[in-house]
């Protein structure tokens, strides 16, 4: 798949089926983070991806720019399979 398959509204369709895999390393980073899979949600339904990662192995890859439920820049990183978002971290971003 090349990165220009992977289009944020493809992964907004498949949340909104629930085609969600919230791997372990998501979950457990939500939880150290105090972030809610709600706000993981909203972030991605009026979010931007600002990159891709065509060769992230096992499946392509890319960073979502969204906002919390509390207008909070929040970063999430998301693969694409056959029909499944692969949720894979989320966290705030630092200026560093």
């Amino acid at each position: 798949m090349q990165y220009k398959l992977l289009k944020i509204e493809i992964i907004r369709e498949l949340l909104n089926k629930g085609k969600i895999d919230w791997t372990n390393h998501c979950l457990n980073r939500l939880q150290q983070r105090n972030i809610s899979i709600a706000d993981v949600k909203n972030a991605i339904y009026i979010g931007l991806i600002i990159e891709w990662y065509d060769e992230d192995y096992p499946y392509p890859s890319c960073l979502v720019l969204g906002y919390s439920q509390n207008s909070d820049i929040l970063h999430i990183v998301c693969g694409l399979s056959h029909n499944c978002i692969h949720l894979i971290t989320a966290y705030y971003p630092t200026s560093d």
